[in-house]
């Protein structure tokens, strides 16, 4: 049986995800044959949309891949409509307050912890009806994981009342972003050095809270370096990225 991405996680394993923005199932295909063990969905910058979501949750599943959506900034009906096609966790961008959190995890969880509707358009076999009352509805809550981001210096000093929301599982840092409101637009740099004191206190934060803590890595060495800070989900650059490297690679190695 393959274990959930929430049991891997909250184990204390590291997980390397994948990140797509490009919607054709042949490139979804290509990816779930690669060694990473989750895939994540990109609706707010990507090019997925609900039908792309339906389609390809499908294709990872098929391939025994964990996936993540990333939703639209204030798309909380989004986010249960992506567990509902079969997500084990949903990223929410933007946010900024207890509020914004209270309202994302209200979108995530069955009652008693949130106001997630039933209407599973996958889930277990039988699932629908009868074989989701009583304990099965707690189980889903514990496996479906909802990552609140943390990129603005709103949420940064708003992140103990975000993280003690019933419903949070765990933050997820854009660093770019996260650079950018640090250095008041000065900048933007994911390897800022500026940054790497807030994003210590992030992952120390969200370990004291029991709560999870992901990050996206553009690069292995900005992964290596996250790692260490304690961040265990880490999706590593992005598709249209892993295109251009794998030419780069080929080229590259002619010339030796």
């Amino acid at each position: 049986m393959i274990m959930s991405l929430a049991s891997r996680l909250r184990s204390g394993e590291t997980v390397y995800s994948g990140w797509s923005s490009l919607t054709d199932p042949l490139v979804m295909e290509a990816l779930a044959r690669t060694p990473l063990d989750a895939v994540l969905l990109d609706m707010q910058h990507g090019a997925h949309d609900t039908a792309s979501a339906v389609a390809l949750t499908g294709v990872l599943r098929a391939a025994g891949k964990h996936t993540l959506v990333r939703i639209p900034v204030g798309r909380f009906d989004m986010a249960s409509r992506a567990l509902d096609f079969g997500a084990e966790g949903v990223i929410a961008p933007m946010i900024n307050s207890a509020e914004d959190a209270r309202l994302f995890a209200a979108a995530m969880k069955y009652p008693p912890l949130g106001e997630r509707s039933w209407g599973q358009l996958r889930g277990r076999p039988g699932s629908y009806g009868a074989g989701g009352s009583g304990g099965y509805l707690r189980q889903v809550n514990e496996a479906t994981l909802s990552f609140a981001m943390i990129e603005t210096r709103a949420a940064y000093e708003a992140l103990d009342d975000i993280l003690a929301v019933d419903g949070i599982d765990g933050v997820f840092v854009g660093p770019s972003d996260f650079s950018i409101a640090w250095s008041n637009g000065a900048e933007v740099d994911a390897g800022s050095e500026a940054i790497i004191e807030p994003l210590t206190q992030i992952a120390v934060k969200a370990k004291a809270a029991g709560k999870l803590c992901g990050i996206y890595a553009a690069t292995p060495a900005l992964a290596k370096r996250f790692a260490a800070l304690g961040y265990t989900y880490l999706p590593l650059a992005v598709d249209t990225a892993y295109l251009t490297l794998g030419v780069e690679s080929l080229l590259d190695a002619l010339k030796v």
